[in-house]
């Protein structure tokens, strides 16, 4: 199916699309500060620049976005117009996102993903539901978290 805007809109568009500041993040960050946590954001010292930063947990979340991230859930779906470019732009999100992950292991941060599906769409879950999974993680030992939306 051809796309009803012209390229150069279309691209506008998707340059517009900003990384920071999501309103999955936003959703993260105001449950978490109203549970208590007080962290850092986007911290460029750290792979990744993860979204949340809890320093006295050691631990880091990032909120990403099913498509961006490549998902397999109901909101990710490679576009049907430059499928190969999407594709490759994806993959490689993929992969820095595993290079992240592990240079932030090795420094010894935990980690935890909460996925765009978990917050919207058909899948979601109550935001308390999330953020109460998320302050039991960061009280607990466990290295990692990843937050997917039900049934995902």
């Amino acid at each position: 199916m051809a796309d009803i805007v012209p390229a150069e809109v279309r691209s506008r568009m998707m340059a517009g699309i900003g990384g920071k500041n999501t309103k999955p993040e936003l959703i993260l960050r105001k449950g978490l500060h109203a549970a208590g946590f007080r962290f850092r954001i986007h911290v460029a010292d750290l792979p990744g620049k993860p979204d949340i930063v809890l320093p006295r947990f050691r631990a880091v979340i990032f909120a990403h976005g099913c498509f961006w991230h490549g998902h397999d859930c109901h909101l990710f779906k490679i576009p049907s117009t430059r499928t190969e470019f999407w594709q490759a732009k994806i993959d490689r999100n993929r992969e820095v996102d595993a290079r992240n992950r592990s240079q932030l292991t090795d420094a010894g941060w935990r980690q935890a993903v909460v996925w765009e599906c978990a917050l919207k769409g058909r899948t979601k879950l109550a935001h308390d539901e999330v953020i109460d999974s998320c302050a039991q993680w960061l009280q607990s030992d466990t290295q990692a978290l990843e937050i997917r939306g039900v049934g995902e």
